[in-house]
């Protein structure tokens, strides 16, 4: 492993995601820069668990996708577990997927039929959250040394930093852009009923609750509209 260009690649990706304008294209550059700095990686992607639900982001192959399922299906695998906030342990290896499987027994054979010979999981988090897990997979039995879990440790400590930061710009942008669009279908139903800001803002949320429907989304209604009506 040469450690000098690995922290040279680093630096320059560290400036490349402050530079990235959404989620998606900073995601889409970690696992990218995993695929091109960790020593016999062939694919990434992360994995998102929300109770047993899996989402997959930013994957860099079909691979990943097909993992990530199988992993769901079964309830078992190292990267389901390393995104699993009750689990102590934070870096996962199988190291040779041609061996007896000591853990994951289900999940092992059936990752070796979709081509992997080998992989590593990350968990993602920050002081004030934990993410996911970053997957790192070889088509290759052996491929991943201690060198290649420090280099992976080390992306998906900067990985979890911009993850975390992307993720709450975007959630400020919406939120921002949520505000904007509930004042437009207020001053619409204001001029169209001639009633306060506040009796606009009541005839939304009270529409909301009855609809069963996301305030946004009927904001967005009167907008378009004109009306509350679907």
């Amino acid at each position: 492993m040469d450690w000098r260009y690995f922290a040279q690649q680093m630096a320059s990706m560290a400036r490349d995601l402050l530079a990235e304008h959404t989620l998606d294209s900073t995601l889409e550059q970690i696992t990218g820069s995993t695929v091109e700095l960790v020593d016999g990686c062939d694919a990434a992607g992360i994995l998102v668990l929300r109770g047993d639900r899996v989402t997959s982001l930013a994957p860099t192959e079909q691979l990943v996708n097909d993992s990530d399922r199988l992993q769901e299906r079964l309830r078992e695998g190292p990267c389901f577990d390393a995104a699993r906030p009750d689990r102590a342990e934070r870096v996962f290896r199988i190291p040779d997927f041609t061996e007896p499987a000591e853990r994951w027994p289900s999940f092992v054979p059936h990752c070796r039929e979709l081509g992997v010979g080998s992989m590593m999981g990350f968990l993602l988090y920050t002081r004030e959250e934990e993410l996911g897990a970053l997957n790192v997979y070889s088509r290759k039995p052996g491929m991943f040394t201690e060198d290649s879990e420090t280099a992976g440790w080390l992306l998906a400590s900067h990985a979890a930093v911009a993850f975390s930061s992307a993720r709450t710009d975007e959630q400020l942008q919406e939120a921002i852009a949520t505000r904007h669009l509930i004042g437009e279908a207020m001053g619409i139903l204001m001029g169209r009923h001639h009633v306060t800001e506040d009796q606009a803002f009541d005839l939304l949320r009270t529409h909301s609750q009855r609809s069963n429907t996301k305030l946004r989304e009927v904001a967005r209604r009167v907008r378009d509209t004109g009306t509350l009506k679907e």
